[in-house]
């Protein structure tokens, strides 16, 4: 039978309280008496349980939570900040448990109850609904949460990490707009979360300082699939009143526009410019290259996952609550300049 703290307390002729301070590693306890209590689980081969002691001391894992697997389809952006979130809890020796729901309610309810079961010692969400309804119930537990985007509210617990989609959309509306084109269209996700809104708030602001007009049909909703994101990029290729350029809000966007636009035979950039937001690693195939944003996924996973474990060790006091990481701007070879036949 495997040894227990008990017979360590025997062994070392100290209190099961002792041996208990001793293997959560506290420390008002007297050096002599450690050393006897080390020195007995030596002795004694003993190997604590993990989840026996997990029932009071809580488990060394986080959550991290995903949308719904429904809009996040085909989209790159998650698995690859997943991966950087898992390796940097790797190397904190803590487990990551993955959980995606249905509604805000079913989130809220999944995220109490292992919170309440001590699960988890801290939270990474991997976008910021518009709704902060579940940011403002996680606040209240008293743990830390990071959320990898925009946070509007003000709270005690909840960190973000983010870039700035507002003004990286501005500028790149704002170029389009300096190579000579006024016709611009923007293919965006749905205002669910705040990075949507962003960077069509981006767009939308630049064009109207700049005395252009939106014409409805230039603005599509793309929905987050790439099936939804080509449906749109065609439709944009039916109109009358084609526009010169477009701005795609997303990597997949940018895909769609690509993939849609060679079917037509519509060349890039001889016939319309495209600009957009870029990951890395799809856009080095792209052709010709891409002139877009990119964004710092890799980045975005580490330095959020940093945070939440300088909140959880008590060592980020001085660490701000909202972090902006900076974006490249590439200038690649899908935007072409106009003249003023527009």
């Amino acid at each position: 039978m495997a040894p227990t703290i008990y017979d360590i307390a025997r062994v070392a002729n100290v209190s099961k309280s002792t041996v208990s301070r001793v293997l959560n590693n506290q420390q008002n306890i007297s050096a002599e008496a450690k050393e006897r209590v080390l020195s007995a689980i030596k002795e004694l081969n003993y190997h604590p349980n993990k989840l026996a002691r997990s029932l009071s001391t809580g488990f060394d894992a986080i959550l991290v939570i995903s949308r719904s697997s429904a809009t996040i389809a085909d989209n790159p952006f998650f698995s690859e900040i997943l991966n950087s979130i898992s390796r940097k809890a790797e190397e904190e020796h803590f487990d990551v448990i993955l959980q995606t729901s249905q509604s805000n309610q079913d989130e809220i309810k999944k995220c109490t109850k292992k919170i309440k079961e001590k699960m988890v010692k801290g939270i990474i969400l991997l976008s910021s609904p518009t709704n902060e309804q579940l940011l403002q119930q996680l606040d209240i537990f008293g743990i830390p949460v990071v959320v990898i985007g925009k946070v509007t509210g003000d709270y005690t617990n909840i960190f973000s990490v983010d870039t700035d989609n507002y003004r990286d959309s501005y500028l790149q509306t704002q170029y389009l707009i300096d190579q000579g084109h006024r016709k611009i269209a923007c293919l965006h996700s749905p205002f669910d979360y705040n990075v949507a809104i962003d960077r069509f708030g981006g767009y939308k602001d630049c064009m109207e300082a700049n005395g252009l007009p939106l014409k409805k049909e230039w603005v599509q909703n793309s929905g987050y699939t790439i099936h939804e994101a080509y449906e749109a990029a065609k439709s944009l290729l039916q109109l009358k009143d084609r526009p010169t350029a477009v701005f795609a809000t997303d990597d997949l966007k940018v895909i769609s526009v690509y993939k849609a636009f060679m079917e037509e035979n519509v060349r890039i950039p001889a016939d319309v410019s495209v600009i957009g937001y870029s990951n890395s690693n799809l856009s080095q195939f792209l052709f010709p290259s891409l002139t877009s944003m990119e964004i710092p996924i890799r980045k975005l996973g580490e330095t959020g996952t940093e945070l939440l474990f300088s909140k959880i060790k008590g060592t980020g006091d001085t660490t701000p609550s909202k972090i902006l990481l900076p974006t490249e701007n590439i200038k690649g070879e899908s935007v072409a300049s106009v003249g003023e036949k527009q």
